[in-house]
């Protein structure tokens, strides 16, 4: 596996969602020989998915396989950036556009009208599914199924919790800051606290204690009805991190708390046999 140490991180206000640019003087941009990334198309329900891939160059065999789920912003630059951290420690990553069939994140400049007029569009049912054939697609690109995980961001962190739930292969998920209480819809019939009994592969939820999108009251709802599952799973909060904490390209950035749930995510993925 490979560590921090062997990136070169530099500047970056490129590629980013226009919905929050410009991109803050944090923002860590990973390059090195050692990878390779770029973007693919995966069928899916017969469409074609863009998606983005990172893994090792050199690597022997098959891979393990992370399946990453982008924030509300889609798969923009900060995304594409985690791909290829995780390719440098050792893993076939994939993001894939969850909302290509309901429209484009580029395309909107403010997050309220980003998340009315797209993201509340996207059945939860889709995105599961379309996951599905991510993970295949995997399977015939050099990545061992047997060795899968997921982690997600945001609104992915949230999706992260209802796959753990949906794809039993999954031997292993991280949720970073993902909703875990709320009201549901027609499109998004079940929330994380719902399917808490459900769950097949042991969940890592990474939570900010200063998030106000996300009150403690309900991550401490969310423990319990873990606990009342005997589920495996277990949730950390970080008491000065808010939410988006590991958004490095966003003033939320908590650089000590990100860091910390990086390395407990890699733990996490290794303690389950993802490696």
């Amino acid at each position: 596996m490979k560590t921090e140490d062997n990136m070169t991180q530099k500047m970056s206000n490129n590629g980013f969602a226009p919905a929050v640019s410009p991109a803050a003087s944090t923002t860590i941009t990973t390059e090195s020989d050692a990878i390779l990334s770029g973007e693919t198309s995966i069928p899916t329900q017969g469409e074609n998915m863009p998606a983005f891939h990172a893994k090792p160059r050199y690597a022997s065999g098959p891979l393990p396989v992370i399946l990453v789920v982008q924030e509300i912003f889609g798969v923009h630059e900060h995304i594409r950036d985690i791909c290829r951290r995780l390719a440098l420690d050792g893993y076939m990553a994939i993001a894939p556009e969850l909302y290509f069939r309901q429209g484009d994140p580029q395309d909107y400049n403010d997050i309220p009208t980003l998340f009315s007029e797209l993201v509340s569009k996207v059945p939860d049912s889709q995105v599961l599914a379309d996951l599905d054939h991510v993970a295949n697609w995997a399977s015939r690109h050099g990545g061992d199924m047997r060795n899968m995980a997921a982690t997600g961001f945001c609104w992915g962190g949230r999706i992260t919790w209802l796959y753990a739930a949906h794809n039993p292969q999954l031997k292993a998920a991280v949720a970073w800051y993902g909703k875990l209480v709320g009201d549901k819809t027609m499109k998004q019939q079940k929330q994380p606290v719902d399917i808490a009994v459900d769950l097949t592969a042991p969940v890592l939820g990474l939570y900010g204690g200063k998030d106000d999108s996300i009150p403690q009251d309900t991550v401490e709802t969310m423990r319990q009805a873990l606990r009342a599952a005997n589920s495996k799973s277990e949730i950390v909060v970080y008491p000065d991190a808010g939410h988006a904490f590991n958004a490095d390209y966003r003033p939320s950035y908590h650089q000590e708390s990100a860091k910390d749930g990086w390395q407990r995510m890699l733990a996490w993925f290794k303690q389950h046999g993802v490696e």
